[in-house]
């Protein structure tokens, strides 16, 4: 593909115009050229990047590619609605929680905020999770990764890029990102890069994404507070929980508790939190499954191999456990156990003297929770 830039203005001749030609030996500022030979005709690829200061051109590319219809639009967001609503109106829940913790989006509270008053992060992983949902046939993604910090911006970059593949390669779909940052491109692992800085093109295979370590310390709830605002539920510590924290560089990015179930037959997992800016970044399944390998092998202060049960309401996570070979799934209550019972056994022990319950009886309540054990990697 060929593509051939000329942008062209007013060449004023103001006084201050005349000085700054005078001064910098600058004959105009009214044009623009750019030519650009670009081998993606072919639908073999599904992520691109052109890169590049600002200035040099990439917005101007990107709208030669597909032309400006195919830019994504993330001005029209509701102010009156939480993002959960605002994406994808007539999709499918499932789809749409999904897509947010796919790209890295996965503190639920966040899901009942309106897109204005997220943070610029948050917003940028929602932008994203956005275009997955609507899964346009070719995309333009413009600034992309600019307003953010540069860790969420890498590890936004490979959450969307796996989310985009993964969608790519059911529908053939492709995207181009046009960014003036280099640190995310080996993030992204794209399919091919165009500097307009240098005017090189370079095709896939060029880019590996790096890796990090994570060591994990066996601790007490005392790291619990800084992760504690980040989790869904607000209920109480695990009683005689163990308490794993896993860090990277001295920093603490996720946090999970594992407590026993009667009889020491069996682990109980809860409070698995990772950080916001680590989010996307696969952290948060591979120490979840590294904790219950190591009760699983008996390396627990039981010194006793025990599978874990795991219990969560997040449909992203469940999903990912249900994908994984070292989960089965063990239940699926959507509501809580049989009101009308309970109520009876309330009203039975109340007349024995046991209880001073009025025996009104609980279940009978929403209760989206899933329940996962670990069984290990199979030989």
């Amino acid at each position: 593909m060929k593509i051939t830039v000329r942008n062209v203005c007013t060449d004023f001749d103001s006084y201050r115009a005349a000085r700054v030609k005078s001064l910098f030996n600058a004959e105009t500022g009214a044009n623009f050229d750019l030519d650009a030979e670009i081998p993606i005709d072919d639908n073999g690829w599904s992520l691109g990047v052109i890169v590049g200061p600002s200035g040099s051109g990439k917005t101007s590319m990107g709208g030669q590619l597909w032309g400006g219809e195919a830019f994504a639009d993330f001005d029209n967001w509701p102010g009156d609605r939480p993002i959960v609503d605002a994406i994808a109106p007539g999709g499918d829940f499932n789809e749409v929680t999904a897509a947010l913790a796919a790209v890295g989006l996965g503190t639920v509270p966040v899901w009942l905020r309106p897109f204005p008053v997220l943070s610029n992060g948050e917003k940028f992983r929602a932008n994203l999770a956005r275009v997955i949902c609507d899964a346009p046939q070719r995309v333009v993604i413009d600034e992309f990764s600019s307003v953010v910090d540069r860790q969420i911006a890498r590890f936004g970059a490979l959450a969307f890029s796996k989310s985009w593949k993964r969608l790519a390669r059911d529908g053939g779909n492709q995207c181009v990102l046009l960014s003036c940052h280099y640190d995310i491109i080996d993030w992204l692992e794209p399919d091919w890069v165009f500097d307009t800085a240098t005017g090189k093109y370079a095709g896939r295979g060029l880019w590996r994404r790096p890796k990090f370590e994570v060591e994990i310390w066996e601790t007490d709830w005392r790291y619990w507070p800084l992760f504690e605002p980040h989790h869904y539920l607000k209920v109480p510590k695990m009683i005689a929980a163990t308490n794993y924290v896993g860090v990277v560089d001295g920093e603490p990015v996720v946090h999970m508790a594992q407590s026993t179930r009667p009889g020491l037959r069996e682990a109980r997992g809860c409070r698995l939190v990772v950080m916001p800016e680590w989010q996307g970044s696969g952290v948060g399944l591979r120490f979840l499954n590294a904790i219950c390998q190591m009760w699983l092998d008996g390396e627990n202060r039981f010194r006793k191999p025990m599978p874990t049960l795991f219990h969560t309401s997040h449909p992203g996570l469940c999903a990912a456990l249900r994908r994984m070979p070292q989960w089965v799934q063990v239940s699926a209550h959507l509501y809580g156990g049989n009101k009308t019972r309970s109520g009876a056994s309330m009203k039975k022990s109340r007349s024995s003297g046991k209880s001073t319950n009025a025996g009104v009886g609980y279940g009978g309540h929403f209760r989206a929770v899933q329940g996962f054990r670990y069984i290990g990697s199979r030989p």
